[in-house]
């Protein structure tokens, strides 16, 4: 029991950490600024539901996609690790990774449509990106359909507690302050670089195991 609660607690601080929805709560606001608050509701509950869907896939499907490419989960776990890894160093640095930033070309075509920035570029890639992808599938992979039920069941939480800060994201932002952000950006950094080479060993170590 122990284990179990040690292990979602796992899941969701790594998804907590590489999503980082309230470093994400600055770019919800710029994307919804001339929306009504309806759309803004809107908006915000599209984007966490289609992540949900595309980690919900991708942790299901996770073996398949393995079996279909020919991939191993070491070598999977190693190439997600030093992903993960990097988006957290940028982090670090106190700046967004280019797998999460927004170009400002992409911005200005998402404010011409108010409810496609739901899709992207909100849910795909800032909310449920390759990091996102790669920590859902590295997770759901590690034992059987525990694995995969703690993984969906720690993103629904996450994508619950990213809707409730989307929608009071005004409030939430004067609440802690700019200086406040900044420093939560850099701690979930840290966060995710140390779940990233955790991936990292843990594929190493599989990787020698068949190997050997």
């Amino acid at each position: 029991m122990t284990n179990m609660l040690i292990h979602t607690t796992t899941v969701f601080m790594g998804f907590f950490a590489i999503m980082n929805p309230i470093a994400n709560v600055p770019i919800f606001l710029s994307l919804t600024a001339d929306d009504d608050p309806q759309t803004t509701k809107t908006v915000a509950s599209r984007s966490v539901i289609l992540a949900f869907l595309i980690v919900l896939i991708f942790s299901i499907t996770g073996k398949v996609i393995f079996e279909l490419f020919g991939i191993s989960l070491p070598a999977f776990r190693i190439t997600g690790g030093l992903l993960v890894s990097l988006i957290g160093f940028h982090m670090l640095q106190g700046n967004q990774s280019t797998v999460h930033q927004l170009k400002d070309e992409d911005n200005k075509k998402c404010r011409e449509a108010a409810l496609s920035v739901a899709i992207f570029p909100l849910a795909m890639p800032i909310l449920a990106g390759p990091g996102t992808i790669a920590t859902a599938l590295s997770f759901s992979a590690q034992g059987g359909i525990a694995a995969i039920a703690i993984t969906i069941a720690a993103f629904a939480v996450l994508c619950f507690v990213t809707y409730v800060l989307f929608v009071f994201g005004e409030k939430f932002i004067t609440f802690i302050g700019a200086g406040a952000l900044g420093v939560i950006t850099r701690l979930m950094g840290l966060i995710l670089a140390v779940v990233g080479i955790q991936m990292l060993i843990e594929g190493v170590q599989g990787a020698f195991k068949l190997g050997g």
